[in-house]
């Protein structure tokens, strides 16, 4: 098997997960300031929310503009998630409340990282295979990946409310490729979205690797851990 000329790699889901569900960060949050919303009724309303939002990307923004995007883009999800769990009203000031939602995802309290991660990291940097992350997030990503101690594993990190474009587009994996110096074939990218993350690569031309941390039946290209990669580069 040919050896990767660049590995990409998702974030969210694939390096680093959330701590117990985005519902219970929320409800977290949420009691800091006297309100008792219950967690199950937060998770199952912010799926909904995130699942029916488009990704954070804002093509046409000059970049000192992006940060605000990126704020009001979460803002509006997570007040529309309060709103369909019956808390939005307990919250009251929304407006005062969100700031501290929005910094909590920006540390590294709300996330865990996959144990597999590191000792993967550490066996492609000896092999010098250059890796990049390649997310549909916002500029918080940066913060979260120096927080974990991703950052200096990555040469560089491709974010989709900063290039304006989010996976499966091409043009994102289009901007990671250019952004490493366009290494030359074969490339992958791993992420555990079959339509984000595979669909997407493949349609570039890239090997799209899809990581299912939940198990099942596994096909080709497709792994349980990160670990199971290790035979392949």
């Amino acid at each position: 098997m040919a050896r990767p000329g660049a590995i990409f790699v998702d974030a969210v889901g694939t390096l680093f997960g959330v701590r117990g569900s985005v519902g219970q960060i929320y409800s977290e949050c949420a009691q800091r300031v006297g309100a008792s919303v219950p967690p199950e009724a937060l998770q199952k309303a912010f799926v909904h929310c995130f699942a029916t939002a488009p990704p954070p990307a804002f093509p046409g923004l000059a970049s000192q503009e992006i940060p605000e995007a990126e704020y009001e883009y979460w803002y509006r999800i997570t007040q529309q998630t309060f709103t369909q769990a019956g808390g939005l009203a307990q919250i009251g000031d929304f407006a005062a409340f969100f700031p501290q939602v929005f910094a909590t995802f920006a540390t590294a309290d709300p996330w865990e990282l996959y144990p597999d991660v590191l000792p993967v990291l550490q066996d492609w940097q000896a092999q010098g295979i250059p890796v990049g992350v390649i997310s549909n997030f916002d500029g918080r990503l940066y913060k979260v990946l120096d927080a974990l101690g991703l950052s200096p594993w990555m040469q560089t990190v491709t974010i989709s409310s900063r290039v304006g474009t989010a996976k499966p587009q091409g043009g994102i994996f289009q901007a990671a490729w250019q952004a490493q110096g366009q290494p030359a074939p074969p490339i992958w990218h791993i992420g555990d979205s079959w339509r984000a993350d595979v669909l997407g690569a493949r349609a570039m031309g890239w090997r799209g690797i899809h990581l299912c941390r939940d198990g099942g039946d596994l096909a080709t290209d497709q792994v349980q851990t990160l670990t199971d990669l290790l035979a392949w580069a």
